[in-house]
């Protein structure tokens, strides 16, 4: 079962539309960061685009730009309502990013997720065992780590997912496994999912739509 951020009821009323996804379209107009510029892209609800390109082409400063924590041109939009008008911290409570290597600030690995959460069926799914909530962060593999750190952003249910390189240290078996439980969350919760991926056999599984960096812009491949 599923716990959402105690904020999400009182977000609620922020949010124009008369779906229950209206809210969860990713709209990008005309951003421009770093090298990349007038990037226009509309992710919609359940829908994955891979995102991949050489090092250093700014495919993470766009994730950066998007959840409001890179300063950048253009505007963002989830459903109706635009980053400009939110604050930064509910937005990023609301377009969730996932570094590549995400922070851990408590000694328990329980202590960085929300309360009352029952997640021994999302623990399996990820190849975890279920008594890892009570292990302390220090125990933790990279594997580990990185895994958790997806089950502990979805678990707070953001309404669109960026993902930086999710399963960079993940054996093949594991590698699958993450994947097939992030398309499986994001079909179920209709969520608008960016996935950086250097992996041409993963976007292969797993994307809808495969953008590459190619210069300042994204080339549809």
């Amino acid at each position: 079962m599923w716990v959402r951020n105690p904020q999400e009821s009182k977000d609620q009323c922020l949010e124009p539309g008369s779906g229950p996804h209206d809210n969860r379209v990713l709209k990008l107009e005309q951003v421009s960061v770093g090298a990349l510029t007038g990037i226009s892209l509309t992710i919609a609800p359940g829908e994955i685009v891979c995102l991949s390109g050489s090092s250093g082409s700014g495919k993470s400063r766009l994730l950066r730009a998007i959840a409001d924590l890179d300063v950048h041109g253009g505007e963002v939009w989830l459903g109706n309502m635009a980053q400009a008008a939110v604050k930064a911290h509910r937005w990023r409570g609301w377009v969730m990013l996932v570094p590549s290597e995400s922070p851990w600030w408590a000694e328990r690995v329980a202590d960085h997720f929300a309360e009352h959460q029952d997640l021994d069926r999302e623990l399996a799914g990820l190849g975890l065992e279920p008594g890892v909530l009570g292990w302390q962060v220090g125990r933790l593999s990279s594997g580990e780590k990185q895994r958790l750190a997806l089950l502990r952003a979805c678990s707070y249910g953001p309404r669109a997912l960026l993902l930086d390189e999710p399963t960079a240290n993940l054996d093949p078996e594991l590698t699958l496994n993450a994947e097939d439980w992030l398309a499986r969350w994001a079909r179920t919760q209709q969520l608008p999912v960016l996935w950086v991926s250097h992996d041409k056999a993963q976007i292969g599984r797993v994307a809808d739509r495969h953008y590459h960096v190619q210069g300042s812009r994204l080339e549809h491949q």
